[in-house]
């Protein structure tokens, strides 16, 4: 009898793994040979680049001292690591032989030419929205690129996770079909960064929770922040806690320079999306998306609050606490920060940022605030040509914490984080891509 019960389990298991390999088998498309050099029309090609820069496709698609496009940049996921493809025209290893008809499936369904199922770090989810002439003109980009001969590595995903044909599945479940339409009683603006920041741009891949299953969270849940690759992106909507609200004008400075004295600086993992990504758009395009999210925000159209107020409590809060020298947290802003940050004018200094206005301080999470303490801001990262040292190899993990809790309790009214130390000594050991340790190139 428990012979036969466990031949019927058995029998069930193989017949479960057969229906989702029927339910996730695709055909392959037929190889073509790759493009030559100058078939593509140059104003194509250029707008091409421009929406390669939308989605910062070369943030996830260039490893940490590699060639453009040609992959290998490590995703940590909670299901473990995944590598990224490819995308050069190299005839072996990259995308050479993908006609465009298999181009835009693997972009809008997660299938590649072979007919394998690309799993969901890819975001095909929010590539599904992105118009046929935009994916035209991406494809002829990316065609166009020198072919660069790189093996993509395997995936560190444990079976039966990393079996493909499991991630039909994940589809059917997650993922809904469409092409972005106009949303009725939006003007032409609004619809533009719409298009853009959910389409290509898939912003709310970082800043929304993700499920246990990895899928982006729903709902009053979207937008809500993130922890990302050990860093933290901050709400993108009225839930986020910076002092001064975000409006229009600082959402563009943000997204066109990189940084706003009123909220902070890219640096980690969104210092590529708007150095390297954002960069290649029009100003017209950036002030879409930041009309987009202005009014996500509750301020598109508004006048918001002047941060004078604001800044006069952080500066009394500052002065009041540099004098406490019995406070190791005050000894350290005044012996390793002051210098740079000390503001005493009647409006904060990009070049003298104040740190109670920087999101990094009043978000939810310590993440980033941790990261940057231990590990600055490049040259390359917020404003050209400014940077800020990193403290891992002066400070312990104690004194980062020490210096942390500080500023949370003297620059805003949020409640302490928990855990802090522990919280810095796991960020030390686990150092993200997206940091100086890591791959230069996530959020204040």
């Amino acid at each position: 009898m428990v012979k036969r019960f466990f031949l019927f389990l058995l029998a069930l298991v193989v017949l479960g793994f057969a229906g989702v390999y029927v339910l996730a088998w695709r055909p392959s498309i037929k190889a073509i040979d790759p493009p030559a050099a100058g078939s593509f029309d140059p104003a194509l090609v250029k707008r091409g680049e421009m929406l390669a820069g939308a989605g910062y496709c070369a943030t996830c698609h260039t490893a940490k001292g590699g060639a453009r496009y040609a992959g290998n940049y490590p995703m940590r996921t909670d299901f473990g690591t995944i590598w990224s493809s490819n995308i050069t025209p190299d005839a072996e290893t990259g995308i050479g032989r993908w006609s465009e008809e298999a181009f835009v499936r693997a972009m809008r369904k997660g299938v590649s030419r072979e007919g394998h199922q690309l799993f969901p770090a890819f975001p095909y989810q929010h590539f599904e929205l992105v118009s046929d002439d935009d994916l035209h003109a991406l494809y002829a980009y990316l065609m166009q690129q020198p072919p660069v001969r790189q093996a993509q590595r395997k995936p560190d995903v444990p079976f039966p996770l990393s079996w493909r044909p499991l991630q039909a599945g994940w589809k059917l479940l997650f993922v809904r079909e469409g092409q972005f339409g106009p949303v009725t009683g939006k003007d032409a603006q609004w619809n533009r960064g719409a298009y853009l920041a959910e389409g290509l741009g898939h912003c709310s891949a970082c800043h929304s929770p993700r499920n246990r299953l990895g899928a982006e969270r729903s709902g009053d849940a979207r937008y809500a922040g993130a922890a990302i690759d050990q860093w933290y992106a901050p709400p993108l909507d009225g839930r986020n806690h910076a002092p001064v609200p975000w409006s229009e004008e600082e959402l563009f400075a943000y997204l066109r320079h990189g940084a706003t004295q009123l909220h902070g600086t890219a640096a980690g993992p969104m210092s590529p999306v708007v150095h390297d990504g954002l960069a290649r758009l029009p100003d017209e395009d950036v002030r879409a998306i930041a009309a987009y999210f202005a009014d996500r925000f509750g301020t598109r159209g508004k006048q918001v609050a002047p941060p004078q107020a604001a800044l006069a409590r952080m500066q009394q809060a500052n002065r009041i606490g540099t004098a406490q020298q019995t406070d190791p947290g005050a000894n350290l802003y005044n012996a390793a920060c002051s210098s740079c940050h000390y503001n005493n004018g009647p409006m904060p200094l990009l070049v003298r940022p104040e740190l109670g206005f920087n999101s990094a301080l009043t978000a939810d999470d310590p993440s980033t605030l941790i990261q940057i303490i231990l590990h600055g801001i490049g040259v390359d990262e917020g404003l050209p040509g400014q940077m800020m040292p990193g403290f891992s190899h002066s400070f312990s993990n104690a004194q980062v914490a020490a210096l942390a809790a500080w500023l949370r309790r003297t620059r805003t009214d949020r409640p302490p984080w928990p855990d802090l130390e522990q919280q810095v000594a796991k960020l030390r050991e686990e150092p993200s891509s997206g940091t100086q340790s890591g791959q230069t190139g996530a959020h204040p």
